[in-house]
């Protein structure tokens, strides 16, 4: 298995910190973008092994039948980025003069320059950490089950474990239902159903498609990149970020994510927390409770 991802990356010390990328820490962010990249090198390459403590300690390739060879490719514009904290990950820095907002669509530009050489493509914002070693596994059986024309989305989540352990799947139903449907036809097959390891799982379209990343195959990217408005900036899905990330999954395909109920099917995690500890805080004594209010 050969997969490609591309990741927009940027950083300035200026802004008014809306987005992870403006102002704040450089060292926390240069750390959530570290974690990003080392991930994917130790959950798909063979940068993970077995250690054995007989004859000597000796180490074995680990899952070996999971293995895949993998690119990342970083892209920045200008001198807006924090590569010089990335020491010893490995990726291609990809360099070009975008506007920041829209450096996205630069990313979809080099996943399209790997058709014919890759067989998964994934594109994921630099503060996410895909962690699953099944994950393109489950990708697979879930375009078997339902086709190219589905996608499923990961459910995106942050954890805390002070003042108590506590898990949040952020990308809940829209305040406003009615900003997505001009966009997608989410009544179309709105819900599907299939048994895998013993389970029923359901997955589901929502009103809120938007994960930050995507991951598709090679047939579904080759459908995407014939389109005419591929790798064209554009803000129509909320703003340039969530456009880049989630805007053509949904006007060329079936976007799903996996529902509530298993959740934890297809899942990735948000570092930069925006909700958990910031809005919204665990309570200690209570497992499943939550405290609306500011971290001061």
């Amino acid at each position: 298995m050969r997969i490609l991802f591309a990741i927009p990356h940027y950083y300035t010390a200026e802004g008014g910190g809306r987005h992870g990328s403006e102002g704040g820490d450089a060292e926390r962010r240069a750390r959530a973008t570290r974690l990003c990249l080392a991930a994917l090198q130790q959950t798909f390459s063979e940068s993970q092994g077995l250690s054995d403590g007989r004859d000597g300690v000796r180490l074995h390739a680990a899952n070996p039948d999971l293995r895949a060879t993998i690119t990342i490719a970083l892209c920045t514009t200008g001198d807006s980025h924090l590569v010089p904290y990335l020491e010893g990950c490995p990726f291609n820095h990809i360099r070009t003069n975008a506007e920041p907002m829209y450096l996205g669509f630069e990313c979809h530009k080099v996943l399209r320059s790997g058709l014919g050489r890759y067989d998964w493509f994934g594109y994921l914002e630099d503060d996410l950490r895909l962690a699953d070693g099944l994950f393109f596994q489950k990708l697979a059986w879930f375009n078997r089950e339902f086709g190219d024309e589905a996608v499923l989305q990961a459910n995106r989540f942050e954890i805390a474990d002070e003042p108590a352990p506590y898990k949040l799947y952020i990308d809940g139903n829209l305040s406003d239902p009615t900003l997505t449907p001009a966009l997608q036809q989410i009544e179309e097959e709105r819900h599907i159903v299939a048994t895998a390891l013993g389970e029923r799982l359901v997955f589901q379209r929502v009103d809120n498609p938007h994960s930050g990343c995507f991951f598709v195959n090679a047939a579904q990217l080759a459908h995407w990149a014939a389109q005419p408005d591929f790798a064209a900036p554009s803000s129509r899905l909320f703003g340039p970020l969530e456009s880049a990330a989630t805007l053509g999954i949904i006007q060329y395909f079936r976007a799903y994510k996996p529902a509530r109920e298993n959740a934890a099917f297809l899942e990735i995690e948000h570092l930069d927390h925006r909700y958990l500890g910031k809005i919204l805080h665990p309570i200690p004594g209570e497992p499943s409770g939550l405290r609306l209010g500011s971290t001061e």
